[in-house]
Order: C-alpha cells, then sequence, then structure tokens
C-alpha cells in the first residue's frame, strides 16, 4: 500500500470501486493480484504468490511455536468472456463462468489484447433474425463485440484466448448499496482486507494467513492447491449468496444490509460453524443460518476436501443479482463481514482443535 492510499478502513467505498477496476478473469487474475499486493504487503509478515497464481500472505500470531494456523480465503477471480474468434474486424465470444446471456447484448466491455480497448456486446436486429427466433434470448455464437476499427487494425490487437471484462462502472445508489460487475468476489475480497487492517490493533494467538484464490468461477484450483500447499489446521471461505429481491423466495435469499449468512450443511464443520456463530454474538454482527445439504459452490468445498480434510466454515454476504453487469450489496455487511472475521481469528484460543468434533 503506497503512502497515497488510505486503509480501506478510513473509505471503504473508495477502495473497494478501486478493486474493482482491477480485471481479474478466472485464469487471469495478474492486475487484481497485483493490486491486492500493494494492499496487503505492508501489513504481512510474508507474502507468496502460489503456483496457480494465489495470493498469500501471513501475519504471525502471539502465541508458542508451532502455532496452529487459520487461512482466510476469498477468491479473487471474476466471470466474463473470452475472445474465440477474430472475424472480419468482429469478435466471437465465449463465457468465462456463468454468464446469464439475457445481460450481454448492448453491454459495454473492455477488451484484454496487446492494449485495452474498449467494445460492445451487438446483436442482430430482430428483424434480420430467424422468425422462430426472433423473440428469444440470442445463443452466445451468435453475439459479437464491436470495437468500432478497421478488421487489419482488430487482427493487430487481438487474438483468440484474450479476456473480455464487463465495463460497467461502479454506481453508488445510496450511502450503503453499491452496483457494479464482479462484487462476486471483489465484496469478500474486500472484507478479508478489513480483517487485515483490524488484526493490525489485535492480539491473535493462532497465525493468520489470507487467501486471494484463482479460478473458483471455474475450477475451484486455486483453493485446491492454496489449501494443500499451506496445510492449515482450519479454514474459513468468505463469499457472496443470493440477496432477497421482489419475487425471490424468501427461504433462498437474504436481505441486503441485515447482516450475514453462516453456512450450514455437510460441506461444512459443524465446530467452525459454531465458533463463527459465537464471535458474531461478541461483536454483535446479524448472522443468520443458511442451509445447504449439498456442495456450497463455493471455495468452501475445496478447502475441505484438501489433503486429509481440513475444518471449514463459510460465511456470505447476501448480493442482488449475481452474474450480471449490476450486482448490489451492502457496504455495512461487508464491514460486518470484515469484524466477525478478525473476531474468530482473534478468538481462536491455542487449544481450540482439540476440542473440536464433527457431532
Amino acid at each position: 500500500m503506497t503512502s497515497a492510499e488510505a486503509p480501506m478502513t478510513d473509505d471503504l467505498k473508495s477502495a473497494l470501486q478501486s478493486l474493482l477496476k482491477a480485471p481479474g478473469l478466472s485464469g487471469f487474475e495478474a492486475p487484481v493480484r497485483s493490486w491486492l499486493e500493494d494492499r496487503w504487503g505492508p501489513l504481512a509478515d510474508e507474502i507468496e504468490v502460489s503456483r496457480l497464481g494465489s495470493l498469500h500472505a501471513r501475519k504471525r500470531g502471539a502465541g508458542e511455536e508451532p502455532r496452529p494456523t487459520v487461512l482466510l480465503a476469498a477468491h479473487m477471480d471474476t466471470i466474463g468472456l473470452m475472445v474465440s474468434d477474430v472475424l472480419d474486424g468482429w469478435l466471437r465470444v465465449t463465457e468465462v463462468g456463468g454468464v446469464d446471456l439475457r445481460v450481454l447484448p448492448g453491454l459495454r466491455v473492455i477488451v484484454h489484447g496487446r492494449e485495452d480497448r474498449p467494445g460492445l456486446v451487438v446483436q442482430p436486429p430482430t428483424d434480420l433474425r430467424p422468425p422462430a427466433g426472433s423473440n428469444r434470448t440470442v445463443p452466445l455464437p451468435h453475439l459479437l463485440v464491436d470495437l468500432g476499427l478497421p478488421a487489419r487494425e482488430v487482427a493487430r490487437l487481438v487474438r483468440p484466448g484474450d479476456p473480455v471484462s464487463f465495463g460497467q462502472e461502479p454506481v453508488s445508489l445510496s450511502d450503503d448499496l453499491l452496483a457494479a460487475p464482479y462484487l462476486d468476489n471483489r465484496a469478500s475480497v474486500a472484507a478479508l482486507t478489513l480483517c487485515f487492517e483490524e488484526l493490525q490493533r489485535r492480539e491473535h494467538p493462532w497465525d493468520v494467513i489470507f487467501a486471494a484464490t484463482t479460478q473458483e468461477e471455474e475450477t475451484f484450483a486455486g483453493a485446491r492447491t492454496s489449501a494443500f500447499q499451506i496445510q492449515p489446521s482450519l479454514a474459513v471461505a468468505v463469499d457472496v449468496t443470493f440477496g432477497a429481491s421482489p419475487g425471490s423466495p424468501d427461504h433462498k435469499t437474504f436481505a441486503l444490509g441485515k447482516g450475514l449468512t453462516n453456512v450450514m450443511g455437510p460441506n461444512l464443520h459443524p465446530a467452525v460453524f459454531a465458533a463463527l456463530r459465537d464471535a458474531a454474538s461478541r461483536v454483535e454482527v446479524p448472522l443468520v443460518t443458511e442451509v445447504t445439504p449439498r456442495h456450497s459452490g463455493t471455495d468452501a468445498y475445496a478447502l475441505q476436501t484438501a489433503r486429509e480434510g481440513i475444518p471449514t466454515g463459510l460465511i456470505s454476504i447476501p448480493l442482488r443479482y449475481m452474474h450480471t453487469p449490476v450486482e448490489l450489496v451492502s457496504l455495512g455487511d461487508i464491514r460486518r463481514a470484515g469484524r466477525l472475521l478478525a473476531e474468530f481469528a482473534a478468538g481462536l484460543a491455542p487449544g481450540f482443535l482439540t476440542r473440536i468434533t464433527w457431532e
């Protein structure tokens, strides 16, 4: 973190907006990793990049060696598009992660070729489509990206395999609500950063390792390999969950600005779930139980099943309009997540591991 950058704790909105502008499609995370290295480097006792590009930052504990280690992980990669072909000056694209095709036509994008260039996702006019499909969502193979450049210039600048990110700017809807692409999962990366800053002022017996993982949207490879390498005593993944909106089922969605979810299911360890619940109670962070009876669809699965198995918990931040360019989140919930994680990490007693069981 440079001297010109205030701690994220001081101005969360500005710092998060800066973080959101750093590209980082799944498998292409170098720009966002560089942003985080600048932020986390001054806070860490050790910092490294894994062989698959995940960022690990260790803050040593105050307990006697050998100290147990807790891994706090959030994926830094995002969904997006990738150039699959260059066709007479236009680009064909394929998806990276789960992109909702309904929101693509008319979308502003940034093509990361030999240089970053703005573009537009375009579709054939309705009157020029075959009658049978004129009113349906246009399949991705029939969408194009237009850079507005001559074909020869496009061929010089762009090659198949180049990533394409959403170009929507963050929009502040209120003092608390921010809309932007890639809040899944930059909201959780911001929460880890807030926790990291708070632990500079708090003593904690355990070593704490912060991990910004790669490739969660496609393979979970970052979390799986980081957990294998670090061998933490236990882990907590931080991700987003479905925020409530009109017409959404109450039992599957959660209100924005009202707190976080603590996920329970076979993918999570009941003792870690209980410890997170107790930490939330101590710092008065509202925490609702979210039930997932199967694979959680998050890094928590990869963390839990690394090596011989790692006791793992999952905290989620409610987010509306997931996997669209206008994801919406409460800044207050991000702050709550940072405070909860810091309390959890600082509250781990040296003998915690000897007391936990699955049942």
